[in-house]
């Protein structure tokens, strides 16, 4: 449940939405109290005062004026939205500390080395980038090379490589490793693009057509479609300012922002996108993912197929006395497993070092569920906290074994139990070479489909009077995971970000889902705010500068709804 109860939307019937014209703004003046008639407080001069009596009425007055110059201090303002309290941050955890922790902690178990070349497995992520951009989202192979995708296909790497062949009749895209294979990804329709295995030239699995129940967005109204009702916008928010977030964050061209999404209480406030990107482009959404593979999880929880704080049954673990049989299925939402690989956010990870299992499960072209499930312990669950892909992978796994049990068919899962639901027609869900979802990270979707999905988390789980996710499951979630707060950092709940550090200009209550290249959809329940940026990899760091200059800003035009 919420830690404050809030009235859950009636999204068929919202009447007040509002896509932000240039310019416009509304100027609210909040109306004055006024004071009743009453006695007057001296008395007259017919009426003589003994000196205590008088003493104390003058006491009174005096603390009565104060008071009214108080209020109307307090009350004189244009907007309804009072100035916010700057906002710090905490400083970050020392990775000393942390280090330390874990050591304490570590059990006595080896690293299991990955196999294959490093500049093979980029040449498979590149490719696969490519592929996505070009056939998913619509980019110039150029630009895509230029500005997409770093994450699998780092920007110095992509030097070393052969530069991509786009064969658009075949919907396949080849990056040659000099000297070595060439690496080749294929467009597969609704499930996206996969990175073939070296000398393969299918993938192991038949992908499927998807079906949506949807109507037309351009005939259904918002949120369930894109048609947004004409009138004037809310007369809580200050508009100016909330015109000012939108162009806070297009104003650094080289934070390449795509997509800029506002929405309070339910209702469309303002929106932008840049040249060539429009309201149902799919753009690259990285580890937002891991909140579709939280949501998942929510979803079939809600339907009875799993309850959370239950060991997490993968078949790998369940012969013998194998300890990993102890892992929760809350244990890997929390990412806290205590499964050990090499992922970029450990404290202690050394970028020039081996390559990551962390990239790997993408860039691997193996059966993601099964290398994850035969990573050994590096802690007992629930002791150390840290971002490492194998929880979502597995949690992703749990899916599969669900909805395949119930006899039911495993790739439209997604848009049959959660996408139309929520009116979201975009989302692409790309899978390994098995057909198994990489939500970890290869997702793409409009910018307004994430701020649907965010909504769904604001109204506590609960969509046109459905309850899609278990009461509590958002509270589970959207507070902080206790491996994650025994390093002292406060950072992290369940496949969500949290500002428990305040690194973003927003109440600490707030939380996000989150992905590389400064992909973000903030949610915010004390303000009743769902906000969606997206933006092209390169811009990264304007791009999240840019964002918390929007975020600061919106607290400012928003009433708190405390």
């Amino acid at each position: 449940m919420l830690e404050r109860p809030r009235p859950t939307l009636d999204f068929e019937h919202l009447s007040q939405n509002l896509r932000l014209v240039e310019g416009a703004s509304h100027p609210y003046t909040r109306s004055r109290s006024t004071w009743p008639g009453r006695r007057p407080l001296v008395a007259s001069a017919s009426e003589p005062e003994p000196g205590r009596s008088y003493l104390m009425r003058a006491m009174v007055t005096a603390f009565l004026l104060a008071f009214v110059v108080t209020c109307a201090q307090t009350q004189d303002f244009t907007t309804g939205a009072a100035k916010p309290a700057p906002f710090a941050a905490d400083p970050a955890p020392s990775p000393a500390a942390m280090i330390a922790r874990a050591k304490a902690l570590e059990l006595d178990t080896p690293y299991v080395a990955l196999p294959g070349d490093p500049l093979v497995h980029h040449a498979a992520g590149f490719a696969k980038v490519i592929c996505s951009a070009v056939f998913i989202t619509g980019l110039d192979p150029e630009f895509a090379a230029e500005n997409v995708g770093y994450f699998t296909a780092p920007y110095d790497v992509r030097a070393k490589l052969g530069k991509p062949v786009v064969d658009r009749e075949n919907k396949q895209v080849r990056v040659e490793v000099p000297g070595g294979v060439t690496r080749t990804a294929v467009y597969l329709g609704d499930q996206g693009c996969v990175s073939l295995p070296v000398g393969k030239d299918s993938v192991s699995f038949k992908p499927v057509k998807l079906k949506s129940t949807l109507p037309k967005a351009s005939e259904q109204a918002w949120p369930m479609g894109d048609v947004l009702p004409s009138g004037p916008p809310p007369r809580e928010l200050d508009m100016a300012k909330v015109k000012e977030a939108v162009d806070a964050a297009f104003a650094q061209s080289d934070a390449k922002t795509a997509a800029f999404v506002v929405t309070w209480r339910g209702r469309l406030i303002a929106e932008r996108y840049a040249p060539g990107i429009t309201t149902e482009t799919p753009l690259e959404s990285w580890s937002m993912g891991k909140s579709v593979t939280a949501t998942l999880m929510g979803v079939l929880i809600q339907q009875g197929a799993y309850e959370l704080w239950q060991p997490a049954p993968i078949p790998e673990w369940q012969e013998g006395n194998d300890p990993r049989s102890e892992i929760r299925i809350a244990d890997l939402l929390h990412m806290s497993s205590g499964l050990r690989i090499k992922a970029p956010e450990d404290p202690d990870y050394d970028p020039t070092g081996t390559y990551a299992d962390h990239f790997y499960l993408y860039t691997g072209t193996v059966d993601s569920f099964h290398y994850a499930a035969t990573r050994p312990l590096e802690w007992l669950p629930g002791k150390v906290g840290r971002y490492r892909n194998t929880d979502p992978v597995l949690t992703n796994y749990l899916i599969r074994l669900a909805v395949e049990k119930r006899g039911e068919e495993y790739l439209s899962f997604p848009r049959r139990a959660l996408f139309d639901k929520l009116g979201m027609r975009t989302m692409v869900v790309e899978t390994d070479p098995f057909g198994n979802f990489l939500t970890q990270g290869h997702d793409f979707a409009s910018a307004r489909d994430w701020v649907r999905l965010g909504n769904l988390y604001l109204q506590d789980g609960v969509w046109n009077r459905e309850r899609i996710l278990p009461e509590g499951f958002v509270k589970f979630v959207s507070t902080l995971a206790p491996a994650w707060v025994a390093d002292h950092n406060p950072v992290y709940g369940g496949f969500f970000w949290i500002n428990g550090d305040g690194s973003y200009p927003v109440p600490r209550s707030a939380y996000f889902m989150s992905g590389a290249g400064g992909q973000r959809t903030m949610i915010i329940p004390s303000h009743d705010l769902v906000v969606v940026r997206l933006g092209h990899f390169k811009g990264v760091d304007e791009g999240v500068k840019s964002f918390k200059k929007s975020l600061a800003l919106l607290m400012e035009a928003v009433p708190s709804s405390k």
